[in-house]
């Protein structure tokens, strides 16, 4: 395992920089304060951004995640994170395979994988990608057309994955409480954080939540290359 794996086991809180919901902000000003506040990943999402937009973008993100500690990743685009030397990429499950991934990006880099079932977990982990996905726990119009999976598949996903899982979906100072309780050890925040008055400050909220949650708490679920049971 080598330092960056080593650094994103030890992750719990995951923050996506999604286009959708920035506006006219300057996208590495955001990812600062996203930092700053205790995010410790930060993805680029692009949905409807060209290629280009998203290569520009990643460009001006890239030295805030290298000057901050935090781990860069890119949303599905192999070949933007592999030419921008991202930390990694994140793919879908209608997106390329891990193996693939891996090729494109490098050996070393970090390839995350959505997952939205116990089917799809244990598949996935079968790939051998470094973290999954497990979502959407709430219903969000980050991806309106995604049934959410419920909080009891939390527990059922570490039943039978022993990779790092990030829980996803509806993921808010609200919610979270009752998505620690059902068992969630790493989580991912997207329009929750974009949308604050006071992005450092509402990640900093979470991370103080975090923190106290997990104290004296070791970390599970991060055996480096573990498939499903």
């Amino acid at each position: 395992m080598n330092p960056l794996q080593e650094r994103l086991r030890k992750a719990r809180f995951y923050g996506i920089l999604d286009l959708a919901y920035t506006g006219d902000r300057d996208p590495a000003e955001l990812t600062r304060q996203m930092l700053l506040g205790g995010v410790e990943i930060v993805q680029l999402r692009g949905k409807k951004a060209s290629p280009e937009q998203l290569l520009e973008i990643g460009c001006a993100v890239l030295p805030v995640c290298r000057q901050l500690g935090g781990i860069f990743i890119v949303n599905d685009h192999l070949k933007i994170a592999a030419e921008l030397d991202a930390d990694g990429v994140h793919v879908g499950q209608d997106d390329d395979a891990v193996a693939l991934a891996r090729a494109i990006v490098g050996s070393g880099k970090i390839v995350g994988k959505s997952t939205h079932s116990v089917g799809q977990a244990v598949n996935s982990a079968a790939e051998a990608p470094d973290y999954i996905g497990v979502g959407p726990l709430y219903a969000t119009l980050t991806k309106p057309d995604y049934v959410p999976v419920g909080l009891s598949l939390i527990e059922q996903v570490k039943a039978r994955v022993q990779i790092p899982q990030f829980c996803i979906g509806g993921v808010n100072a609200r919610t979270l409480p009752a998505v620690l309780d059902s068992g969630a050890e790493r989580i991912v925040i997207v329009s929750a954080i974009l949308q604050a008055p006071d992005v450092q400050a509402y990640c900093r909220d979470i991370r103080n939540t975090l923190d106290a949650r997990f104290a004296s708490t070791p970390m599970t679920g991060d055996v480096p290359g573990a498939k499903a049971r």
